[in-house]
């Protein structure tokens, strides 16, 4: 055990100002049904953006403070204060995941049972050296499994199976998703096959489409082709795709979707319909690449829908024993079905450099950061 502890945080304040910045904290103490876990690899995922910058306009942002301990602000436009309201002069932990060594535990079995064990761990506030977790927010890997290799456990696995599963509790028999050559998408293509489940991926670049096809994919389409939407309603007609969805949120993505969807479906219809082919078309938004206006050109009858799509959400609604069989299966396959792959990796100081911050705040397809905190 050490007594330094260092935690990445992020703070708004009255003054329309993002400030980000490393904290030494204390060494947790666990209680009987926590663990200290010393974190050794931490994901950057798109959803740990929304925590760190707010909404703040990265493009003002200025680097001060210490090789050590940097800092970095940059100002958030006077019209989403209002929406950051919540957060104001309140130093918010970042980091939605990671894994590491349990280094100490609290007096419960379960606790004890954990130490020298590498875990992967849930719940908010992983962008830190040492973290304090119930053992409930952790998962056990396997024997032999490094902390990078099972530091993104939780948001992308489990958001690519809950994926699958609410497809089939829905009624569902193929998925279309968006944005598909990311990591999550690699892994959704991989559990698609192994379950003999279609899957239509929708990406925007050739080498994204050779990229998917070389691991077996047999639907991809590429939105920046002039025959996008002739290829998608030919491969939602082949595999009877009526749910979709889609990290990218704004512009009309969706609309296209929903309209193939709609296209196909129209061709069994025995008469024409005002409202359109009685064949319910669903689409999940699960991210904010795009940050603009969601437009729909209502060409899609009235049998669809368009919602959010949160992880924990989708969990509750699975239920418990399906979210323990997806953990389980998660770390039984974490070097396989959800291996992922990181394009570089920083510190907790690097994280903090305006070089590296331009970087991943791209969320460019194929690049991944990995935090190593212990470095």
């Amino acid at each position: 055990m050490t007594d330094t502890n260092i935690q990445l945080i992020s703070t708004i304040s009255e003054d329309n100002k993002l400030t980000l910045s490393l904290q030494a904290i204390d060494m947790p103490q666990p209680s009987a049904d926590e663990v200290v876990v010393r974190i050794e690899a931490a994901p950057l995922n798109p959803s740990d953006l929304g925590v760190l910058f707010g909404a703040a306009d990265m493009s003002t942002a200025e680097q001060s403070g210490t090789d050590q301990y940097p800092v970095i602000t940059a100002e958030i436009p006077t019209q989403f204060m209002p929406s950051q309201v919540k957060r104001v002069g309140k130093a918010i932990p970042v980091g939605n995941e990671g894994a590491g060594t349990v280094i100490a535990a609290g007096s419960s079995p379960a606790a004890q049972a954990l130490i020298g064990k590498t875990v992967a761990v849930i719940g908010g506030g992983t962008y830190r050296q040492f973290k304090c977790a119930n053992v409930q927010s952790c998962l056990e890997l396997k024997e032999g499994t490094t902390a990078k290799e099972g530091a993104s456990s939780f948001v992308n696995p489990l958001t690519a199976l809950a994926m699958v599963e609410t497809m089939r509790t829905e009624g569902h028999k193929a998925i279309i998703h968006a944005a598909a050559a990311s990591n999550l998408g690699q892994m959704l293509n991989r559990i698609c096959i192994a379950d003999g489940v279609d899957l239509i991926n929708i990406v925007r670049k050739e080498e994204q489409e050779t990229l998917l096809r070389d691991m077996g994919a047999k639907y991809v389409v590429n939105s920046s082709s002039e025959t996008f939407l002739t290829d998608l309603t030919a491969a939602i007609i082949e595999t009877g795709a009526t749910i979709a969805f889609d990290p990218i949120g704004g512009g009309q993505l969706t609309s296209d979707i929903l309209n193939c969807m709609e296209v196909a479906a129209a061709r069994d219809m025995k008469e024409h319909s005002v409202y359109g082919s009685d064949t319910f078309k669903q689409v999940y938004i699960y991210g904010a690449l795009d940050r603009g206006p969601i437009t729909l050109n209502r060409n899609f009858g009235f049998a669809w829908g368009v919602n959010g799509f949160l992880l924990f959400n989708a969990l509750g609604k699975l239920g418990t024993k399906t979210a323990m069989a997806m953990r389980k299966r998660v770390a039984d396959e974490i070097t396989t079905t959800f291996a992922s792959h990181y394009t570089y990796e920083v510190s907790l100081a690097e994280v903090l450099q305006l070089q590296s911050l331009a970087a991943y705040s791209k969320q460019a397809t194929g690049e991944k950061y990995l935090i190593t905190p212990q470095r």
